[in-house]
């Protein structure tokens, strides 16, 4: 087991199995030493959740746990594209958007699911530039999407 799921146990967590795309994408793609990991949802068990406008039918919790099972969703990818999620140099950007309420103001917060997941798994390594966005909606409802750039060996 890499250090990076180690990191990942301790918090009670896995990846979980690799994400199927929702259309004609991939999860992931290489080039050089960077990886464009797709827009993610929450999926779990192969089903979407967290499904709603934050802000109005979720509280910036319900969005925050979203956002952390949208990171998972995109190591699972990472990982099944790189091999080994070890190989991290950095993880570089991450673009974070948020179907929510047209007055809410806490795409922060929630994204922060995904950021301080990364940060807890590969430490400075899991430091990022990043955007929080809110979105008048999200495919099928979700509450969250995310995508990432990632530095690789």
């Amino acid at each position: 087991m890499s250090q990076a799921e180690t990191r990942l146990k301790e918090k009670g967590l896995e990846l979980p199995p690799l994400p199927s795309p929702l259309a004609q994408y991939v999860g992931a793609v290489r080039t050089g030493n960077l990886v464009f990991v797709s827009g993610h949802g929450p999926t779990r068990d192969g089903q979407l959740t967290h499904r709603g406008k934050v802000g109005q039918v979720l509280d910036v919790e319900a969005g925050y746990e979203a956002a952390q099972l949208v990171c998972l969703n995109m190591l699972a990818s990472l990982k099944a594209e790189i091999g080994d999620l070890d190989k991290v140099k950095r993880i570089v950007k991450l673009l974070g958007m948020v179907n929510c309420a047209p007055d809410f103001g806490q795409q922060p917060e929630v994204i922060n699911g995904a950021s301080d997941l990364l940060v807890h798994v590969f430490g400075e390594r899991g430091r990022h530039a990043r955007s929080a966005v809110g979105m008048a909606g999200l495919p099928r409802g979700i509450a969250v999407e995310i995508e990432m750039i990632v530095e690789v060996e």
